[in-house]
């Protein structure tokens, strides 16, 4: 029998967007994933089950014969056949399963004795997370930061796609991390998003040694997904920088990003539910600020804005939800935003409008 190659170049496969072959099965893959993996189980959720449940009960033998038994000639070849068109896509690409063993070994085994040779990863998934989690450890407590913090609405995320330096929190989280600041993709799990960050954290120690990072002032909660406890202690520490606009500047970006961009993207996510399923999500969100707003106050935020997405769908027209906005910024966002800033313990190194802030951060990578 040859040897069939692997690998456990962990930091290769993440700095150079390797293609991941995960033959796990999608309940797990559910659970959290890496970046260029692409799910092409070996066993579907309920064939995992029932070999767990046999494995448990008769031992390893047992558990790989029902494996065989439940791998007919049709499902096999279909199985192979999604794994050679993998590999086609991507003739660099690697595979692996949990732990490095049975699963990957057999996909291995049967692509080699149909033509194709794929290298698997050494100790799966469980090593690779492993090689991410000490990545994380490691790079938030020697990588020096810089927070770009700011009222709502100043473009803080705008700014920082204006330098390379940085790594987008809520771009991963999918996320713009307000009350009104969920997209139509869904969050990626907790893993995942943990994952996404610790090889951005990796390339940019690759790239960049020695530079700081920006990343922007985030609270511990984006939407559903938690900043690891790690990076908050790090990012407490941080010093900053604060973006200050015009409160009409801002208001137009909170229309722009809020309410046009997502109403777009709406369009493309449900179709002719869009304008039924935007209205629930633009009420929805104020309905989550209830207690903070008070009743009254929320009661003629929520009738104003029942008109607005009227004339909204009508005409296009957002003037409807303008006042509410500038009243959301200057009554909630803003009192909680001073609050927090004046909570901070990161010295303040520059505030200012973008162009003035751009400048001082290219300072730092001059």
């Amino acid at each position: 029998m040859p040897v069939l190659p692997s690998t456990a170049d962990y930091q290769h496969l993440f700095l150079h967007d390797v293609p991941m072959m995960d033959v796990r099965a999608p309940v797990e893959f559910g659970q959290g994933a890496f970046p260029c993996a692409v799910n092409v189980p070996l066993l579907d959720d309920r064939q995992r089950e029932l070999i767990g449940i046999e494995y448990k009960n008769a031992g390893q033998d047992a558990a790989i014969a029902l494996g065989n038994r439940l791998a007919t000639p049709e499902i096999r070849a279909q199985r192979i056949a999604d794994w050679q068109a993998f590999a086609q896509a991507h003739p660099d690409g690697v595979l692996y399963c949990f732990r490095g063993g049975l699963r990957s070994r057999t996909t291995q085994q049967w692509l080699h004795d149909s033509g194709v040779t794929v290298p698997l990863v050494q100790g799966g998934y469980k090593a690779l997370r492993r090689f991410l989690l000490d990545t994380l450890e490691q790079r938030c407590a020697v990588q020096p930061l810089i927070l770009v913090s700011g009222r709502t609405g100043t473009g803080k995320t705008d700014l920082l796609q204006q330098i390379g330096h940085a790594v987008d929190l809520e771009g991963l989280a999918c996320h713009r991390g307000s009350t009104f600041g969920y997209t139509t993709s869904l969050q990626p799990p907790q893993i995942g998003f943990e994952n996404a960050l610790a090889v951005q954290l990796l390339k940019h120690a690759h790239r960049h040694p020695q530079q700081p990072l920006f990343l922007e002032d985030e609270s511990r909660l984006i939407g559903r997904v938690a900043l690891p406890p790690v990076l908050q202690e790090a990012m407490k520490a941080a010093p900053l920088i604060v973006l200050e606009a015009p409160l009409e500047q801002r208001e137009e970006r909170v229309v722009r990003d809020y309410i046009q961009a997502q109403r777009a993207a709406y369009d493309v996510a449900y179709g002719e539910q869009a304008a039924e399923r935007f209205a629930e999500f633009v009420l929805h969100n104020l309905d989550r600020i209830r207690s903070r707003l008070g009743g009254e106050r929320h009661q003629q935020l929520r009738e104003d804005w029942q008109q607005a997405l009227q004339l909204f769908e009508a005409t296009g027209d957002t003037a409807g939800f303008r006042p509410g906005i500038r009243r959301l910024l200057v009554e909630y966002y803003d009192p909680m935003y001073d609050y927090q800033l004046s909570r901070r313990s990161g010295t303040i190194l520059a505030r200012g409008e973008a162009d003035l802030l751009l400048q001082a951060m290219r300072q730092h990578h001059s």
